[in-house]
């Protein structure tokens, strides 16, 4: 997983944020599928409206070359954060800006 910048326009995903998300994809289904072609616009654009409907998706690659390369320029063109790679499939997070239905677990300052 990349612990880069974040791509959603928020602060950066933190460990164990990314987990609960990974643990809320865990019954979904991927809704996009990236073929040959890798990430095209049109990829983006079914991946941006997915997350505008849902907040977490999973988008399957098939037969990647770089899956972590390609995970990465998901996120980015799709304005959205990465959760996680399982296998070939990315779990990606964008929160809706104006009404959210995920609510992410917060840390209070000081513990672990």
């Amino acid at each position: 997983m990349d612990e880069g910048a974040p791509h959603g326009g928020g602060r950066e995903l933190a460990g164990f944020q990314r987990r609960y998300l990974r643990g809320l994809a865990n019954p979904l289904r991927p809704v996009v599928h990236v073929g040959a072609a890798g990430v095209t616009e049109n990829v983006l654009a079914a991946t941006d409206r997915a997350l505008a409907d849902h907040e977490l998706v999973k988008v399957r690659l098939h037969d990647p070359e770089d899956k972590h390369a390609m995970a990465d320029a998901l996120a980015a063109g799709a304005h959205a954060q990465l959760a996680g790679v399982i296998g070939h499939t990315v779990i990606l997070y964008r929160r809706h800006p104006e009404h959210p239905r995920i609510r992410l677990p917060e840390r209070e300052r000081g513990s672990r």
